[in-house]
């Protein structure tokens, strides 16, 4: 642990390197089950005053489009600006949100139009924080570290999923709506503090400047294109996220179709719908501490590609098959699993080939790259299964007769027959990332950034 030199001359100690980060860690850990809490109850409110589904559709996509859409201007702040600071002010302005609510539900005035633009709020708070956590990360452990280190976030918000479903309800049932609401708003104003408490206590280096981020200099919107350019530039990069691109509209098409699914093979019983969903956080927190221990294959593409595969084959197609709360629970379980590997082995990449100091705002075009396909692939689902798969597998069907002896006819079958077809595609995208040079060895084409730095080094003496 290295000694941070103050202003007055003497000398505060504050953690560094990897015991920083797991500080860091549980701090965020704290916020996410706060912030899991608050969703939880919003959709509680929420349809229990209006019992329409697409309201809460409409609340969860004012809060991922804002993230998603904004997250190249916020990754050039990112770069721009102090990340420490950054994650600070983005994990305040999350909790400004939350404090909207609550004043408005203390007043009497909360109104479920006020649920738009607060998640609107947190949702632009939110792709702040995502590249200036990642590259904070980069900063304060080595390199070997980056997958481990994936895997432990992964958990946290893994976490999340298992406890804020069932410590919410209990606020709610001891203290009735109201009063409930305000008890959840307030934890999770609290956790904020707990966030923000940890990334202040930490010593998070500033990124010394490479010629990547010489190159990327200029006015606001000059750097905001150099993250395109960063990526176009290199086609390993671009490949793998087109491969990201690839696969999450064909999970997402499937998979915004699971609690349906699942409601009408069980009439509605949402006993088995919270343990199929349980089932596949256990799995991410399963997966986040195999990846934490271990660190995950030395060729990291293998992580992504085949992690790819075999959650395809062993999460999504399985779930398709399936017909019982067992089954669903394992293939949810193997799912999520295979995510912690997927995600953790793909920012392990990211985070030793692209350099420090534009790490902001490539990170956040790449993730405008990989989740825009979603939103698409949430409106495709959708009418897909109601105007085409759910009537050709009822009896009489077109594709009743072809697919009706191993899935079923009626009632949620053709659900399952996109979750198959969706699965299929998975592996299939999955393998196709081997045929390509730039992806089966882009940690080959693509120098670590480090050992540019070297490079630059040397060449100025």
């Amino acid at each position: 642990m290295a000694a941070a030199v103050s202003p007055g001359g003497g000398s505060t100690r504050r953690p560094t390197g990897f015991r920083a980060f797991l500080i860091v860690w549980a701090g965020q850990l704290i916020s996410i089950l706060g912030t899991g809490m608050t969703s939880f109850v919003i959709i509680f409110f929420a349809f229990q005053v209006t019992q329409s589904t697409t309201v809460l559709a409409l609340v969860a996509l004012s809060a991922f489009a804002p993230t998603v859409l904004f997250s190249p201007f916020a990754g050039t702040w990112v770069d721009r600006w102090n990340r420490k600071l950054v994650m600070v002010l983005a994990d305040v302005g999350a909790g400004l949100s939350t404090a909207i609510l609550l004043v408005l539900l203390l007043t009497g005035r909360l109104e479920i139009w006020h649920l738009y633009p607060t998640a609107a709020i947190a949702g632009i708070f939110s792709a702040f924080h995502f590249p200036a956590y990642s590259a904070a990360v980069t900063l304060m452990i080595p390199k070997e570290h980056y997958a481990r280190a994936s895997g432990l976030i992964s958990m946290a918000g893994a976490f999340s999923l298992i406890l804020a479903p069932i410590l919410a309800p209990i606020f709610l049932g001891l203290l009735g709506d109201v009063q409930g609401l305000a008890t959840v708003f307030t934890i999770d104003i609290i956790t904020v503090l707990a966030a923000v408490g940890t990334v202040a206590f930490v010593r998070i280096p500033q990124p010394a400047e490479t010629e990547e981020g010489a190159a990327g200099k200029g006015s606001f919107w000059t750097e905001l294109a150099y993250g395109f350019r960063y990526i176009f530039q290199r086609r390993s990069l671009l490949n793998i996220q087109l491969i990201f691109f690839g696969v999450n509209f064909v999970a997402s098409f499937a998979f915004v179709l699971m609690a349906p699914l699942i409601l009408t093979k069980t009439d509605g019983n949402a006993l088995v719908l919270g343990t199929v969903l349980a089932a596949g956080a256990v799995g991410q927190i399963v997966g986040g501490a195999v990846l934490g221990i271990w660190g995950g294959p030395k060729r990291r593409i293998h992580g992504v590609l085949l992690g790819m595969v075999f959650s395809s084959l062993l999460g999504i197609i399985l779930f398709g098959f399936a017909r019982e709360i067992v089954v669903w629970s394992a293939a949810f379980f193997l799912g999520g699993f295979f995510i912690i590997f997927i995600n953790g082995s793909n920012q392990a990449i990211w985070q030793s080939k692209v350099a420090p100091d534009v790490q902001g705002r490539v990170f956040a075009v790449r993730r405008l790259i990989a989740q825009i396909s979603v939103p698409a692939a949430f409106v495709v689902g959708g009418f897909a299964a109601d105007l085409v798969f759910e009537p050709a597998m009822q009896v009489g069907g077109a594709l009743a007769p072809i697919f009706g002896g191993i899935l079923g006819v009626g009632p949620g079958a053709g659900i399952s027959l996109m979750f198959v077809l969706a699965g299929i595609g998975g592996v299939l995208i999955g393998l196709a990332g081997y045929a390509f040079h730039s992806v089966r060895k882009a940690e080959d084409i693509l120098p670590d950034h480090e050992a540019r730095i070297a490079d630059e080094s040397r060449e100025g003496e």
